[in-house]
């Protein structure tokens, strides 16, 4: 008796999963809103669905940078055709994170895709993410869509498009969140794109796994800030726009924190000791975000680097 009732609890409880994901199937997902902030006449930055996004609509088309997370890239076309109805004949990705290059697929495949050589090597493996926790293997939504989305061109250290008022600078100054980060200058505008190179003012994610480095971060992030001229906007990874002492900031919070890390080393400090004695200088670093994960990642990585 005891073993029908049992059974019977089973069969109703099997029922009701069963009817719940078929409601949860039935629901409508949420439409993908894309936020669209003016950054200059014809400059704009896409927020919504994974890192930012930043439009450039020129003479003859449209220059689109990073495409977020998969499923975002129609919500953005969409988006662009608000602003103008040029085409889109350029994405530059300026890393291989999956919410900066997933929309790629959802382009016209006539679209030029150019990326630094490195990060499309990464984008050919599209590995785990270094400190970012993910169920099951990591996937690859190009192989998914039989190479849809890749790159067709590529550059080492710097490469430019178009010219006159349309021109865009690409440069990478060395390893920070990857091996590949590149930043997207508008030199006419007076503004860059610097993806995750500058996700905000918090601790970078070191994606050691795609070749990133906390070891020669903050000497990249000074290298670009030296390098590029008459640029005072900065569009962000993650974050609102900032401008070029807020750069030059992130790169000494970034040198001071390896600082930290190699001291911390040197008095034989575990990771989890470096990581629980460290204190952010408040005053010279307001609003900064530490959070408390990345930080004992962050400083793994570095001791790892240091290691070698």
């Amino acid at each position: 008796m005891k073993r029908a009732v049992v059974l019977g609890i089973l069969i109703a409880a099997g029922s009701l999963s069963v009817a719940i994901a078929a409601f949860q199937a039935q629901q409508p997902q949420a439409p993908k809103v894309v936020a669209v902030e003016n950054v200059r006449d014809n400059l704009y930055l896409l927020k919504g669905g994974g890192g930012n996004t930043t439009v450039f609509v020129g003479g003859s088309g449209v220059v689109v940078v990073d495409t977020k997370l998969a499923g975002w890239g129609q919500p953005i076309l969409d988006k662009i055709k608000e602003l103008t109805n040029k085409p889109v004949t350029t994405i530059i990705n300026t890393h291989t994170h999956g919410d900066h290059v997933s929309g790629n697929v959802e382009f016209p495949a006539t679209v030029d895709i150019v990326v630094q050589d490195n990060t499309k090597a990464n984008m050919e493996r599209m590995r785990a993410v270094t400190g970012l926790a993910q169920q099951g293997p990591p996937t690859n939504i190009f192989k998914e869509h039989g190479g849809r989305g890749m790159p067709k061109r590529t550059f080492t250290d710097r490469m430019t498009l178009g010219q006159g008022a349309d021109r865009i600078d690409l440069y990478y100054f060395g390893r920070g969140h990857t091996n590949g980060d590149a930043w997207v200058v508008f030199p006419a505008l007076g503004a860059v794109t610097a993806g995750d190179m500058f996700s905000g003012k918090n601790l970078p994610l070191l994606d050691a796994n795609n070749g990133g480095s906390g070891v020669e971060i903050g000497a990249s992030l000074s290298k670009g800030a030296d390098t590029i001229k008459n640029v005072d906007t900065i569009v962000t990874g993650h974050s609102t726009l900032m401008n070029w002492n807020d750069l030059r900031e992130y790169a000494q919070f970034n040198k001071d924190f390896l600082a930290y890390i190699q001291n911390a080393m040197k008095s034989g400090k575990s990771v989890d000791e470096a990581a629980g004695s460290y204190k952010l200088d408040g005053a010279k670093y307001k609003g900064y975000d530490i959070q408390a994960a990345r930080l004992k990642t962050n400083v793994q990585v570095i001791y790892d680097e240091l290691k070698k």
